[in-house]
């Protein structure tokens, strides 16, 4: 089997890695950034120091699982702008509506005729993607999601060109997370680590990376969620979430993956946090298909010798809500089952699971982890 390993150029990790933007801005030729931030961002250190040594537009308008709308409105921000590049600064949510504004400023698009694997004809604007959450890890993927509303579907895009050219990895930046949020993008990193070590298109290279992050995240992610001055704790976070991303982007996801991006697209709820929910049932389904590999995982990180009641015991101990706890209408859920199972198969990820499922037994999963 030949493996392409793809990750971004130049990775800078460590406290105050993010105030580096300008200076990486002026090696790549960058002279008229689009600064695409969180909002609450939107005047932090990283963002003040890079508007204050280049003209900068600052595209603030990104919301939580970005959809088309917000895209085209940061297209638009930047043609005004005449950019030449593109940084994005926050979440997931961030960087991933900034590698579809970056491709889209140099493909044709639509956006939706790249859904899927390897679509995109041309490399967009290079982008430096600057992470504040230790999560997503998608300041070292391939990888972009964005919803697609009037068809209630989250577009699992995967490309070469929607790699970031640099990654600022600051911990720094991860201090004021709240619990909730450091819960939920912690088990959403451990997701990352575990789905793409028992991958069936996990390699020896993929291998090492999902082992380490997990090393880092499973005796570090109480400890994130308990005490945010736990510096240690953070740093450990924010590196095994970049190496989480790593990982899938070269392995890929598989079903809990599959089955999470519709539940966003339904019932628009947080992407780490519907992972969180699936995690334990889902391992539960898959580990027939590869016991010896969850076993291996288990070991190397700590989970300790029963996985799926460590993944149970992780989502106790940082209040991860059922659905039915976290308010999703029963009925609708139960009528939008079908389709949404449909959508998992149709996205690729469940064929990348140690134990492959059928239409009927994503639906049997959805019923079981509506709680």
């Amino acid at each position: 089997m030949v493996v392409k390993l793809q990750l971004p150029p130049t990775i800078q990790i460590g406290a105050g890695a993010s105030m580096a933007a300008a200076a990486e801005c002026a090696r790549l030729g960058i002279r008229r950034p689009l600064l695409v931030v969180d909002p609450y961002l939107r005047e932090s250190a990283p963002a003040a120091a890079l508007r204050g040594a280049l003209p900068t537009a600052v595209f603030d308008g990104v919301t939580p699982d970005p959809d088309l709308d917000v895209v085209a409105a940061g297209l638009a921000a930047l043609r005004a702008h005449e950019g030449d590049g593109v940084v994005a600064l926050g979440g997931g949510s961030a960087i991933d509506a900034a590698k579809a504004i970056a491709v889209l400023a140099t493909n044709a698009g639509p956006l939706s005729e790249y859904m899927g694997y390897h679509k995109i004809p041309a490399p967009g604007l290079p982008l430096i993607a600057i992470p504040s959450t230790a999560g997503t890890g998608s300041e070292a993927t391939r990888i972009t999601i964005i919803t697609d509303r009037a068809r209630n579907v989250k577009m699992m895009i995967l490309d070469g060109h929607l790699l970031p050219t640099v990654a600022l990895v600051d911990y720094e930046l991860s201090l004021s997370m709240p619990p909730g949020l450091t819960a939920a993008v912690g088990i959403d990193s451990l997701t990352h680590a575990l789905e793409a070590y028992v991958s069936r298109k996990a390699s020896a290279f993929s291998d090492a990376i999902a082992l380490q992050a997990g090393a880092l995240i499973v005796p570090h992610l109480r400890r994130a969620y308990a005490d945010a001055t736990d510096v240690a704790a953070k740093e450990a976070m924010m590196t095994g979430a970049m190496l989480g991303g790593m990982a899938f982007s070269n392995a890929s996801v598989a079903l809990v993956h599959g089955m999470s991006r519709p539940l966003g697209a339904f019932f628009h709820i947080p992407h780490g946090l519907s992972n969180a929910m699936l995690l334990p049932a889902i391992t539960r389904f898959s580990l027939p298909g590869a016991p010896e590999r969850y076993a291996a995982f288990a070991a190397h990180t700590g989970l300790g010798g029963d996985v799926v009641a460590a993944l149970e015991a992780f989502n106790r101990d940082l209040r991860v809500p059922t659905l039915r706890e976290y308010g999703v209408p029963e009925a609708a859920f139960r009528a939008a089952i079908p389709q949404m199972a449909a959508d998992a198969l149709a996205s690729g990820s469940p064929g990348n699971n140690p134990r492959v499922p059928t239409h009927g037994e994503i639906v049997t999963l959805y019923e079981e982890v509506f709680g």
